[in-house]
């Protein structure tokens, strides 16, 4: 029998942003600075940007994107759940 998988970073964060004058790396780099998680992947351009991020706490990731612009497209996994083979 496989020792049971710890995940430290729960949920599986996914969304895009529709803004205008985005910057991803402006986006990359606030993230990393103010959550804890890992994983992270910012990725776009000037209108549209993909978020992927695994952390604990999804809705400050939400809470803080949608003061970027429109947010949709929204998915948390739960990978804790996935892990034992449940529904995420």
């Amino acid at each position: 029998m496989l020792p049971e998988q710890t995940i430290e970073f729960r949920y599986d964060t996914q969304l895009l942003i529709e803004g205008e004058d985005l910057d991803e790396d402006e986006i990359n780099d606030y993230i990393t600075e103010n959550f804890v998680g890992d994983s992270l992947l910012a990725v776009g351009d000037e209108e549209l940007i993909k978020i992927h991020y695994h952390t604990n706490e999804p809705w400050k990731v939400l809470e803080y994107c949608r003061t970027l612009g429109e947010i949709y497209d929204i998915v948390v996994e739960d990978m804790d759940r996935q892990a034992r083979g449940l529904q995420g």
